[in-house]
């Protein structure tokens, strides 16, 4: 893909504040005509820069998922190592993100049970059982201080 503009960028703005958002409504906030912004934004998704679209779901009359933060250390940080992690990562969904680090873990995992029962499982099933894996180090959420739909954007 090309490199994005300011209008692209703009786009990607709008989207992330709200990805429902018509087409009407994104052409007039961006300043397309409807048709050239649906263009761009085929030509955005198509191109991988817009990968989906998302809803976040908040908790309804007590039903909060438990929401882990886990710390990975692998036994090795060699290229093989780190895409063999990456790809049995990806094939389980209740890793909701993954990233990898610079400092004392490897990677940082959200992980997002039913309860503390249910993440005992994930932890013995999936998160030990994922290659090169030394060390596994969790940290529990207590309550949601701040869910963020967007990054923020300084101008």
């Amino acid at each position: 893909m090309a490199t994005l503009d300011s209008i692209d960028r703009n786009i990607i703005r709008c989207l992330r504040r709200d990805g429902r958002m018509t087409n009407s409504q994104l052409a007039a906030e961006v300043g397309l005509s409807q048709s050239a912004c649906l263009r761009r934004v085929q030509i955005l998704e198509e191109g991988g820069v817009i990968r989906g679209y998302t809803a976040i779901v908040g908790s309804s009359g007590g039903d909060e998922r438990l929401v882990a933060i886990v710390r990975i250390t692998l036994d090795r940080q060699t290229e093989e190592y780190l895409n063999r992690f990456e790809e049995a990562v990806r094939r389980h969904p209740e890793v909701q993100e993954c990233y990898l680090m610079t400092g004392d873990a490897d990677y940082i995992l959200r992980v997002e049970a039913e309860n503390a029962a249910a993440y005992e499982i994930i932890h013995k099933e999936i998160l030990s059982r994922l290659p090169g894996v030394a060390r596994i180090h969790s940290s529990f959420a207590i309550r949601t201080v701040l869910l963020s739909k967007a990054p923020s954007s300084r101008a």
